[in-house]
Protein backbone atom coordinates (compact mmCIF):
# COMPACT_ATOMS: atom_id res chain seq x y z
CA UNK A 1 0.00 0.00 0.00
CA UNK A 2 1.40 3.22 -0.83
CA UNK A 3 2.00 6.02 1.31
CA UNK A 4 0.19 8.74 -1.43
CA UNK A 5 -1.98 7.27 -4.16
CA UNK A 6 -3.41 10.24 -6.57
CA UNK A 7 -5.50 8.97 -9.72
CA UNK A 8 -6.56 11.73 -12.23
CA UNK A 9 -6.29 14.42 -10.17
CA UNK A 10 -7.92 17.81 -11.88
CA UNK A 11 -8.38 21.13 -10.52
CA UNK A 12 -9.06 24.53 -12.36
CA UNK A 13 -9.22 27.96 -10.76
CA UNK A 14 -9.94 31.45 -11.93
CA UNK A 15 -8.20 33.94 -12.23
CA UNK A 16 -10.44 36.83 -13.47
CA UNK A 17 -11.57 35.72 -16.56
CA UNK A 18 -9.03 33.23 -16.95
CA UNK A 19 -9.10 29.77 -16.19
CA UNK A 20 -5.87 28.29 -14.48
CA UNK A 21 -5.27 24.67 -14.70
CA UNK A 22 -3.85 23.83 -11.31
CA UNK A 23 -4.21 20.21 -11.77
CA UNK A 24 -4.45 18.13 -15.50
CA UNK A 25 -5.16 14.70 -15.29
CA UNK A 26 -2.43 13.83 -12.24
CA UNK A 27 -1.42 10.28 -11.16
CA UNK A 28 0.65 9.62 -8.98
CA UNK A 29 1.47 6.92 -6.03
CA UNK A 30 4.48 7.39 -3.50
CA UNK A 31 5.88 5.04 -1.66
CA UNK A 32 6.19 4.17 2.15
CA UNK A 33 9.47 5.73 3.83
CA UNK A 34 9.81 7.92 0.07
CA UNK A 35 11.22 11.08 0.56
CA UNK A 36 10.16 13.28 -2.15
CA UNK A 37 10.45 16.80 -3.87
CA UNK A 38 7.83 18.53 -6.32
CA UNK A 39 9.40 20.85 -8.45
CA UNK A 40 7.44 23.82 -10.62
CA UNK A 41 8.03 27.57 -11.98
CA UNK A 42 5.69 29.52 -9.93
CA UNK A 43 2.03 28.51 -10.76
CA UNK A 44 3.07 24.83 -12.22
CA UNK A 45 0.96 23.21 -9.79
CA UNK A 46 3.43 21.88 -7.26
CA UNK A 47 1.74 23.43 -4.11
CA UNK A 48 -1.63 22.76 -5.73
CA UNK A 49 -1.10 19.06 -5.55
CA UNK A 50 0.47 19.07 -2.04
CA UNK A 51 -2.59 20.99 -1.04
CA UNK A 52 -4.78 18.35 -2.80
CA UNK A 53 -2.44 15.44 -0.74
CA UNK A 54 -2.59 16.67 2.29
CA UNK A 55 -6.59 17.69 2.46
CA UNK A 56 -6.25 21.40 2.49
CA UNK A 57 -7.88 21.71 -1.13
CA UNK A 58 -10.20 19.68 -2.55
CA UNK A 59 -9.74 18.27 -6.46
CA UNK A 60 -12.55 19.13 -8.66
CA UNK A 61 -12.48 15.48 -9.84
CA UNK A 62 -10.31 12.16 -8.66
CA UNK A 63 -9.20 10.61 -6.15
CA UNK A 64 -6.55 11.42 -2.90
CA UNK A 65 -5.74 8.29 -1.36
CA UNK A 66 -3.45 8.89 2.03
CA UNK A 67 -2.00 5.62 4.30
CA UNK A 68 -5.09 3.94 2.79
CA UNK A 69 -7.68 5.98 3.67
CA UNK A 70 -9.23 7.73 0.86
CA UNK A 71 -9.58 11.34 1.68
CA UNK A 72 -11.01 13.73 -1.40
CA UNK A 73 -14.69 12.75 -0.47
CA UNK A 74 -14.38 13.11 3.36
CA UNK A 75 -16.37 15.37 5.45
CA UNK A 76 -15.01 18.53 6.92
CA UNK A 77 -14.66 16.66 10.42
CA UNK A 78 -13.53 13.96 9.20
CA UNK A 79 -10.78 15.40 7.10
CA UNK A 80 -9.54 17.24 10.18
CA UNK A 81 -9.15 13.99 12.39
CA UNK A 82 -7.22 12.26 9.08
CA UNK A 83 -4.86 15.32 8.93
CA UNK A 84 -4.70 15.79 12.78
CA UNK A 85 -3.60 11.91 13.32
CA UNK A 86 -1.91 11.15 9.80
CA UNK A 87 -0.14 13.67 8.40
CA UNK A 88 2.42 16.46 9.34
CA UNK A 89 2.75 20.10 8.19
CA UNK A 90 5.97 22.41 6.99
CA UNK A 91 5.19 25.77 5.90
CA UNK A 92 7.41 28.55 5.03
CA UNK A 93 6.43 30.98 7.33
CA UNK A 94 6.72 28.34 10.43
CA UNK A 95 3.15 28.80 12.14
CA UNK A 96 4.17 28.86 15.43
CA UNK A 97 1.89 30.37 18.08
CA UNK A 98 4.02 33.46 19.68
CA UNK A 99 2.55 33.19 22.84
CA UNK A 100 3.30 29.70 23.39
CA UNK A 101 7.25 28.18 24.16
CA UNK A 102 8.96 25.87 21.53
CA UNK A 103 8.29 23.11 23.75
CA UNK A 104 4.11 24.17 23.97
CA UNK A 105 4.30 24.66 20.26
CA UNK A 106 5.60 21.16 19.39
CA UNK A 107 2.76 19.73 22.40
CA UNK A 108 0.25 21.49 20.67
CA UNK A 109 -1.00 18.88 17.93
CA UNK A 110 -0.59 16.25 20.93
CA UNK A 111 -3.08 18.39 22.84
CA UNK A 112 -5.76 17.84 20.53
CA UNK A 113 -4.84 14.69 20.20
CA UNK A 114 -5.88 14.12 23.69
CA UNK A 115 -2.60 12.51 24.86
CA UNK A 116 -1.92 12.98 28.74
CA UNK A 117 0.21 15.59 29.86
CA UNK A 118 3.15 14.11 31.45
CA UNK A 119 3.54 11.77 27.79
CA UNK A 120 3.25 14.97 25.76
CA UNK A 121 6.27 17.19 27.56
CA UNK A 122 8.48 14.22 27.39
CA UNK A 123 7.49 13.11 23.82
CA UNK A 124 8.16 17.02 23.00
CA UNK A 125 11.59 17.45 24.71
CA UNK A 126 12.89 14.26 23.00
CA UNK A 127 11.82 15.72 19.86
CA UNK A 128 13.54 18.87 20.25
CA UNK A 129 16.25 16.77 21.38
CA UNK A 130 16.34 15.28 18.22
CA UNK A 131 16.35 18.45 15.82
CA UNK A 132 18.77 19.96 17.83
CA UNK A 133 17.22 22.02 20.48
CA UNK A 134 17.77 20.90 23.35
CA UNK A 135 17.76 23.37 25.81
CA UNK A 136 15.89 25.39 24.49
CA UNK A 137 11.99 23.99 25.05
CA UNK A 138 11.40 27.41 27.05
CA UNK A 139 11.97 29.82 24.30
CA UNK A 140 9.53 31.53 22.50
CA UNK A 141 9.75 31.60 18.91
CA UNK A 142 10.48 35.74 19.16
CA UNK A 143 13.75 34.76 21.33
CA UNK A 144 14.77 32.32 18.43
CA UNK A 145 16.22 32.79 14.64
CA UNK A 146 14.37 31.57 11.65
CA UNK A 147 16.34 28.24 11.65
CA UNK A 148 15.79 27.33 15.24
CA UNK A 149 11.87 28.47 14.65
CA UNK A 150 11.43 25.97 11.84
CA UNK A 151 13.37 23.29 13.74
CA UNK A 152 9.96 23.69 16.08
CA UNK A 153 7.90 23.36 13.32
CA UNK A 154 9.17 20.43 11.87
CA UNK A 155 9.50 19.05 15.37
CA UNK A 156 5.56 19.61 15.69
CA UNK A 157 5.19 18.19 12.40
CA UNK A 158 6.84 14.88 13.48
CA UNK A 159 6.01 14.22 16.69
CA UNK A 160 2.32 12.74 16.79
CA UNK A 161 4.39 9.94 14.15
CA UNK A 162 2.75 10.79 10.85
CA UNK A 163 2.63 8.76 7.74
CA UNK A 164 3.08 11.67 5.89
CA UNK A 165 4.88 14.87 6.23
CA UNK A 166 4.12 17.24 3.43
CA UNK A 167 6.88 20.77 3.41
CA UNK A 168 5.73 23.52 1.32
CA UNK A 169 8.98 26.06 0.14
CA UNK A 170 10.38 24.90 3.83
CA UNK A 171 14.14 27.01 2.79
CA UNK A 172 12.07 29.99 1.20
CA UNK A 173 13.17 32.01 4.59
CA UNK A 174 16.15 30.39 5.25
CA UNK A 175 20.18 31.26 4.23
CA UNK A 176 21.83 28.63 2.25
CA UNK A 177 23.67 27.11 5.12
CA UNK A 178 20.50 26.39 7.36
CA UNK A 179 18.49 25.21 4.38
CA UNK A 180 21.32 22.47 3.81
CA UNK A 181 20.68 21.74 7.77
CA UNK A 182 16.92 21.92 7.38
CA UNK A 183 17.22 19.09 4.80
CA UNK A 184 19.86 16.80 6.64
CA UNK A 185 17.33 16.77 9.40
CA UNK A 186 14.92 16.04 7.32
CA UNK A 187 16.66 13.24 5.24
CA UNK A 188 17.95 11.79 9.06
CA UNK A 189 14.24 11.87 10.40
CA UNK A 190 13.33 10.38 7.20
CA UNK A 191 15.61 7.60 7.43
CA UNK A 192 15.25 6.78 11.23
CA UNK A 193 11.55 7.47 11.77
CA UNK A 194 10.43 5.74 7.95
CA UNK A 195 7.84 8.67 7.70
CA UNK A 196 7.32 9.89 4.16
CA UNK A 197 8.32 13.34 2.91
CA UNK A 198 6.81 15.55 0.27
CA UNK A 199 8.42 18.63 -0.08
CA UNK A 200 7.27 21.31 -2.97
CA UNK A 201 9.77 23.92 -3.83
CA UNK A 202 11.68 25.66 -6.37
CA UNK A 203 15.20 25.70 -4.30
CA UNK A 204 17.65 23.60 -6.56
CA UNK A 205 19.73 22.96 -2.98
CA UNK A 206 16.70 20.89 -1.80
CA UNK A 207 16.13 19.00 -5.08
CA UNK A 208 19.51 17.52 -4.60
CA UNK A 209 18.45 15.97 -0.99
CA UNK A 210 15.44 14.20 -2.56
CA UNK A 211 15.77 10.59 -3.93
CA UNK A 212 12.86 11.21 -6.13
CA UNK A 213 12.39 14.52 -8.05
CA UNK A 214 8.62 14.89 -9.68
CA UNK A 215 8.62 18.03 -11.82
CA UNK A 216 5.25 19.63 -12.86
CA UNK A 217 4.41 22.12 -15.41
CA UNK A 218 1.06 23.37 -15.91
CA UNK A 219 -0.81 21.33 -13.99
CA UNK A 220 1.41 18.41 -15.53
CA UNK A 221 3.65 15.92 -14.43
CA UNK A 222 6.53 16.18 -17.14
CA UNK A 223 9.44 14.07 -15.80
CA UNK A 224 9.34 11.93 -12.68
CA UNK A 225 13.25 11.39 -11.81
CA UNK A 226 14.66 8.64 -9.12
CA UNK A 227 18.01 10.06 -8.03
CA UNK A 228 20.60 9.30 -5.50
CA UNK A 229 20.33 11.51 -2.41
CA UNK A 230 22.98 14.17 -1.52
Amino acid sequence: MPAVRCVDLCKTYRQGEIEVKGLDHVDLEIAKGGFVCLSAPSGGGKTTLLNAIGGLDRPDSGEVWVAGNRIDNLGKSELARMRLNHIGFVFQAYNLIPVLTARENVEFVMQVQGIAAAERKQRALEILDEVGLAGLGDRRPAQMSGGQQQRVAVARAIVSKPALVLADEPTANLDSQTSDQLMELFTALNAHHKTTFVIATHDQRVMEFARRLIRMLDGRIVEDIRQEAA
